[in-house]
């Protein structure tokens, strides 16, 4: 993978909502996200050879503010609660490719509310909340497809 494919693919992260995006590449799988604790590049070898994966620390990710003052502690555990996928089949945001998405990270929803539909044997599939509050993650793109209890929305109760 040449250097400017990685900075091309880290200007697409920066400037998206996409938090994340991890491509393998002949052997080579690369993580780039945004908004993560973790502040550094992963780097995985191809199978078979020697050495271990090599971490790079990211070029322009400023320290958590958390980090900045070590003597204050939050005591407050937010739990989030978990969306998971009922079935298995491809991941829809929205009812139709032209269409709003049903919802997104922000937005509050109630019981009953749709979130997105997952496609299964040509058979589309409402997947709603089951609680009211924030959603705060989306963890699937998009057209992807999706397992059996996969997490697919963080929402934080109301």
């Amino acid at each position: 993978m040449d250097i400017d494919y990685l900075k091309k693919l880290i200007r697409i992260v920066e400037k998206s909502k996409v938090d994340e995006i991890e491509v393998e590449e002949a052997g080579l799988r690369i993580r780039i996200g945004k908004n993560s604790h973790d502040r550094s590049l992963v780097v995985q070898q191809p199978q078979g050879s020697s050495g271990s994966p090599q971490v790079y620390p990211s070029q322009s990710l400023s320290p958590p503010p958390e980090a900045a003052s070590p003597l204050k502690e939050t005591t407050t555990e937010v739990k989030y609660h978990e969306i998971k996928s009922p079935i298995v089949g491809t991941f829809y945001r929205s009812p139709a490719p032209d269409a709003d998405a049903y919802v997104e990270v922000g937005n509050i929803v109630q019981p009953k509310t749709v979130l997105c539909i997952i496609e299964a044997m040509k058979l589309m599939n409402e997947i709603e909340s089951d609680i009211a509050g924030r959603v705060v993650k989306i963890l699937v793109e998009n057209g992807q497809p999706v397992e059996y209890n996969q997490n697919l929305f963080l929402i934080e109760p109301m």
